[in-house]
């Protein structure tokens, strides 16, 4: 299963987090499928490559809790669900 979390780096009692997608049967600090940005939780700052996070979203990457919030604060997360709902829609509707 493909997941897309957090990736611990920085140095002690300074931490900092990559946001990447990876296999979830692989330690976080593994070899990294793709790497879609960084979070900085001591200044609250965030960076998401938006396309590619839809991409693997769409490709069917489970994001863990913590980027699941990540990414509706950007506003990705709500576009992958209407996008899905409207795919729904007119499956039901060419039936």
């Amino acid at each position: 299963m493909v997941k897309i979390r957090l990736a611990r780096i920085g140095r002690t009692a300074l931490p900092s987090y990559r946001i990447v997608v990876s296999d979830s049967r692989r330690t976080p600090r593994s070899s990294n499928l793709a790497d879609l940005g960084f979070f900085n939780p001591n200044t609250h700052d965030f960076s998401i490559n938006e396309e590619e996070a839809l991409k693997w979203l769409n490709c069917g990457a489970i994001p863990s809790d913590s980027v699941r919030t990540l990414l509706t604060k950007k506003g990705i997360y709500k576009k992958f669900v209407d996008a899905k709902v409207a795919a729904r829609k007119t499956n039901k509707e060419a039936k």
